[in-house]
């Protein structure tokens, strides 16, 4: 199966299994992932997803150069469309968090795919990169618009321009990743790491998510204004009830998501 989807404590584990091509994607599991992502956000008994790349050289080389990029050189000389959400991830709007957990190469798409998540964790021998330019085209899956926001500026443009590849160790220096974790660990940390998210309030977790998201392009004035309004909102449900009430009677809070 190209995409395996499982699930267990309301946490997906998504893992792109084709590491005979570097877990490239070509169109049938672009539409694939696409497809698993749909089904997550409808799946209201899962909170937090993991996503991987299956074996131990790559986390996903991006589109397919064979198959992927020849199509979107198709449709882009005869089509009008321009914007295109590689694995249903670049340029759909997921309301749940995910976390990527990254060995070896993580290239081209791949890299969009993982500043698409919210978290990101790797093993040493990971390397980072963006290298469109060197195909003569851009990166178009979010690349351009993603890096620049989640490291400083002067190091994203390096990046996008030279097309060189950084390893584990620059790329937490400069925070494109959380935190570098042993290979024998790395799925563990991860899912570890999507537990706890799990464990807080739901409701909370996605209004501080959103309130992070969409705050980060807004004027700091309408960022506050966006905050306060979803702080009114949960401290409206039973949640944030429960969440003081089980603070006062010091036990832990059993959350509905109401």
């Amino acid at each position: 199966m190209p995409i395996r989807l499982e699930k267990n404590d309301r946490v997906a584990l998504v893992t792109i299994d084709r590491p005979e091509a570097m877990n490239a994607l070509d169109r049938s599991h672009d539409q694939a992932l696409s497809d698993v992502w749909d089904r997550i956000e409808n799946d209201e008994d899962i909170l937090v997803s993991v996503l991987t790349g299956a074996g131990e050289k790559a986390f996903c080389s991006g589109g397919d150069l064979k198959s992927y990029m020849p199509w979107r050189r198709t449709v882009a000389m005869e089509g009008d469309q321009t914007v295109f959400s590689f694995g249903g991830l670049t340029a759909t709007s997921r309301s749940k968090p995910i976390i990527a957990a990254i060995r070896g190469f993580c290239i081209a798409g791949g890299l969009e795919l993982a500043l698409a998540c919210d978290l990101r964790l790797c093993t040493p021998d990971a390397a980072f990169g963006l290298a469109e330019v060197k195909w003569g085209v851009l990166p178009g899956g979010g690349g351009t618009q993603r890096l620049p926001r989640a490291i400083p500026l002067a190091h994203a443009l390096e990046m996008i321009l030279t097309a060189d590849v950084i390893d584990a160790e620059r790329a937490e220096r400069i925070g494109l990743v959380n935190r570098i974790v042993d290979p024998d660990a790395l799925l563990d940390e991860a899912l570890q790491l999507a537990r706890t998210i799990v464990s807080n309030a739901p409701l909370a977790v996605r209004a501080a998510r959103r309130a992070v998201l969409e705050g980060r392009e807004l004027p700091i004035g309408d960022g506050l204004s966006l905050e306060g309004a979803l702080q009114k909102q949960l401290l409206q449900s039973e949640d944030s009830a429960e969440g003081l009430r089980a603070f006062a009677e010091r036990r832990a809070a059993r959350f509905r998501g109401a």
